[in-house]
C-alpha cells in the first residue's frame, strides 16, 4: 500500500498550493503558476512544517509543491505530511540534497517528483505539467482492483461453533496459499479472537476507526492494520467491556470500501449481534460462510439465518459449513439437519480437540497448525470453494453456492417458495 496521494477520489479542492522556504525559488515559481492558471497567492513562504500545519486544518490541494530544505530528516518528516494529505494529492518535493538514494526513497514513499535547488524555470514548468497529467489520469488500476475484490463474511449460527476459527483460517489460506493480499476484519469489538489466533496484539486501529470514521482512508488502513505476513493484515480490537459500542455502522462501511481498494480479499468475522444491528454490512459481500454445529439449536438458527439472508443478502453466495462434527455423538444427524434446513451441508469439518490445542499452543491459525490433518484439508477445500465461487461467472444468486471448476461438491439450492413454512428441527429418537 502506498501513501495517500497515490490513489483516491477527490472532491472540490484548490488546484495547487506551494510551500517554499526561500524568496529566490518563490520568484521562479509564481510566474509559472500563473502560466498554468493557478493563483500566485497559493505560493506560500515556508517549508514542510508550514505545509503540515496548514493542511492539518484545511483540505489538501490537487497538486502540492513542498520544500524539504529545512528538514533534517526528509523521509521521516514526509510521513507527517502524509498524515494530513488527503487521497489523490500529487506531491512534488524540492530540496538541496543531491542524493540518488534519497530520490529513490522519496519516490517509493509516493512523492511524484523531487527537484533540486536552485530551481530552473524549464525544469519546474515541466515537473508541474507532468503533475497535472498524473492528477488528471483515470484511476483504471484502482477500478479494476475493486472489481476483482472478493469479500467473505463468516457467521456462526450459535456462539462457540467455531466461526472465528474458520474465519482466521480462511484469511490465512487466502494470503499464504492463494497468494492473495487479504484483510481480516474481526467485528467482535470487545471479545474478538482474530489477533489472538495469529499470535498478535490487536492494536487500537479498529477502535480508532469507530471513534474517528472521517479519518478512515488509505493511509489509515496502512497504519492501523496489524500485519501477520506479507499477504495478510488484520484489524481487530479488545475494547474495554465497560464501554458499549456506539456507532451507526458508517465506519464499518468505510473500512470495507478501503479494503476493496487495498486488498484482493476481505474476510469478515461477523458475530450474529452485529448482523442484527448492522445488516448493511452484507451489502457488498460476495460470499457468506454460515458455520453451524450438529445441534437442534443450531439447526433452528440456521433456518432463521438462511431465511433472513434470502431476503436481505440475495446477491451473495451462501455456503453452509458444519464444524466440530462427531458423527457418533451428534445431537442431530446430518440427514435430519439437512432436512430441517432444506438444503445440503456443503462441507463438514471433523472435531479434533488435539488439533485445536496444537494451534493454540503454537499461536497459529487452525489451518496453519494442522496442514496434514483431515480438518485442515477440509478448510482448504472451503477456501478453494470460496475462490471458485467468487471467480465463477455470475449466475442465479438465490443463496446457493456455485460449483468450482473441479466439480468437487454437489450443492442443493435453497427453496424459494415463500409460502412454504420452513421445516422444524427434528429431534433425535428418544428426545
Amino acid at each position: 500500500m502506498n501513501a495517500p496521494w497515490k490513489a483516491g477520489s477527490l472532491g472540490t479542492r484548490d488546484p495547487f498550493a506551494a510551500y517554499i522556504c526561500d524568496d529566490a525559488s518563490l520568484d521562479v515559481l509564481r510566474p509559472i503558476a500563473m502560466e498554468l492558471g493557478w493563483q500566485p497567492e497559493k505560493c506560500n513562504k515556508g517549508g514542510l512544517r508550514n505545509a503540515v500545519q496548514s493542511l492539518s486544518i484545511s483540505a489538501s490541494p490537487n497538486i502540492l509543491l513542498v520544500d524539504l530544505s529545512e528538514s533534517g530528516d526528509p523521509l521521516n518528516d514526509i510521513n507527517s505530511l502524509a498524515e494530513v494529505c488527503e487521497p489523490g494529492t500529487v506531491v512534488v518535493a524540492v530540496g538541496q540534497v543531491n542524493d540518488v538514494r534519497l530520490y529513490r526513497d522519496l519516490i517509493a514513499s509516493g512523492i511524484h517528483d523531487y527537484l533540486l535547488k536552485p530551481l530552473s524555470p524549464a525544469v519546474l514548468r515541466d515537473a508541474l505539467s507532468q503533475a497535472q497529467t498524473a492528477f488528471a489520469a483515470p484511476k483504471q488500476a484502482d477500478a479494476s482492483a475493486s472489481a476483482r475484490h472478493v469479500s467473505t463474511a463468516v457467521i456462526g449460527t450459535r456462539g462457540g461453533v467455531g466461526a472465528s476459527t474458520i474465519a482466521t483460517s480462511l484469511a490465512w489460506l487466502f494470503g499464504t496459499e492463494e497468494k492473495r493480499s487479504t484483510a481480516l476484519l474481526d467485528l467482535d469489538i470487545h471479545f474478538g479472537t482474530g489477533a489472538l489466533s495469529l499470535d498478535l496484539e490487536p492494536g487500537r486501529g479498529l477502535t480508532d476507526a469507530l471513534d474517528n470514521p472521517s479519518r478512515i482512508d488509505g493511509l489509515f488502513i496502512e497504519r492501523a492494520m496489524i500485519r501477520a505476513n506479507d499477504n495478510l493484515a488484520i484489524l481487530s480490537a479488545e475494547a474495554p467491556i465497560n464501554l458499549p459500542l456506539l456507532t451507526d455502522g458508517g465506519a464499518f462501511l468505510q473500512l470495507e470500501e478501503e479494503f476493496r481498494q487495498a486488498f484482493e480479499m476481505t474476510v469478515i468475522d461477523l458475530p450474529r449481534n452485529m448482523l442484527v444491528n448492522f445488516p448493511q454490512l452484507l451489502a457488498d459481500v460476495n460470499v457468506i460462510v454460515l458455520v453451524a454445529e450438529m445441534t437442534l439449536a443450531s439447526a433452528r438458527d440456521t433456518i432463521r439465518l438462511l431465511s433472513w439472508l434470502r431476503v436481505n443478502a440475495s446477491h451473495a453466495q451462501v455456503i453452509v459449513a458444519a464444524n466440530k462434527v462427531q458423527p457418533n455423538f451428534a445431537e442431530i444427524s446430518k440427514a435430519d439437519f439437512e432436512a430441517s434446513i432444506e438444503r445440503k451441508i456443503d462441507l463438514s469439518v471433523p472435531y479434533d480437540i488435539k488439533a485445536a490445542s496444537q494451534a493454540a499452543k503454537l499461536g497459529q491459525t487452525f489451518a496453519e497448525a494442522n496442514r496434514a490433518g483431515k480438518p485442515g484439508a477440509v478448510l482448504r477445500d472451503l477456501a478453494q470453494l470460496v475462490v471458485g465461487t467468487s471467480d465463477g461467472e455470475d449466475g442465479e444468486q438465490t443463496g446457493k453456492a456455485k460449483k468450482p471448476l473441479l466439480g468437487k461438491f454437489d450443492f442443493m439450492s435453497l427453496l424459494t417458495n415463500k409460502d412454504k413454512a420452513p421445516a422444524k428441527p427434528k429431534a433425535k429418537p428418544g428426545r
